[in-house]
């Protein structure tokens, strides 16, 4: 599955997926977000079973405010459309993938 730009306009739609959700806040100038993302990437590719969403903080500050997110990146696991997990600054591929469960 590949990774879905989150935006306001569906973020509902992602939060109510029957998934697992991973949301990874980022922004383009963050230099530990550029170490995360090709790892969000292969987990994106590699689980079916999850969906992985991309929210850039700069486009989509009420997303990030709502979250409460002050620091990237950040990684927010979604298990029924209620946090479940969450990580701030750079994780390696299988901290992520332990916070799927």
């Amino acid at each position: 599955m590949s990774v879905v730009a989150v935006t306001k306009d569906n973020f509902d739609e992602i939060k109510s997926s029957a998934s697992v959700v991973m949301l990874d806040f980022y922004a383009d100038w963050c230099g530990p977000c550029r170490m995360v993302a090709p790892i969000v990437h292969e987990i994106a590719d590699e689980r079916e079973d999850v969906t992985v969403g991309k929210i850039n903080v700069d486009n989509e500050p009420d997303l990030a405010q709502k979250f409460g997110v002050m620091s990237i990146p950040t990684i927010v696991v979604l298990k029924g459309g209620e946090e479940a997990a969450r990580a701030v600054g750079v994780r390696s591929k299988q901290q992520l993938l332990d916070m799927l469960g």
